[in-house]
């Protein structure tokens, strides 16, 4: 049985860094691209960031684009986004996701399992 677990969530003030995990289980972690969405209170998940199986190949929202870095480590099946200069904006629940195809997609739809989800809550 495939799990996501993300962990790291929490309150910070603007300006801010946190760092969130994704543990991953039930599955061939190394062969997976992962990603992070968002969704805010009413309105819809968006993409974060994702990145590719081997690490290599990475792809940013705009609105988090200079801020947040998505990094895995494939031996500890783990993948992580480090968030830095927080704004409330950034208030969300964040979810991980793991997609089979070997791209960096921003498209919800092509992601095959996903995690729970941390709360992140960005204090102005």
């Amino acid at each position: 049985q495939v799990q996501l677990v993300e962990s790291g969530g929490g309150l910070v003030q603007a300006g801010g860094s946190l760092r969130l995990s994704c543990a991953a289980s039930g599955l061939t972690f190394n062969v997976y691209s992962m990603g992070w969405f968002r969704q805010a209170p009413g309105k819809e998940r968006e993409f974060v960031a994702a990145i590719s199986w081997s690490g290599v190949n990475t792809k940013y929202a705009d609105s988090v684009k200079g801020r947040f870095t998505i990094s895995r480590d494939n031996a500890g099946n783990t993948a992580y986004l480090q968030m830095k200069s927080l704004k409330s904006e950034d208030t969300a629940v964040y979810y991980c996701a793991a997609n089979i195809r070997a791209t960096t997609s921003s498209d919800s739809s092509e992601y095959n399992n996903w995690g729970q989800g941390t709360q992140v809550t960005v204090s102005s």
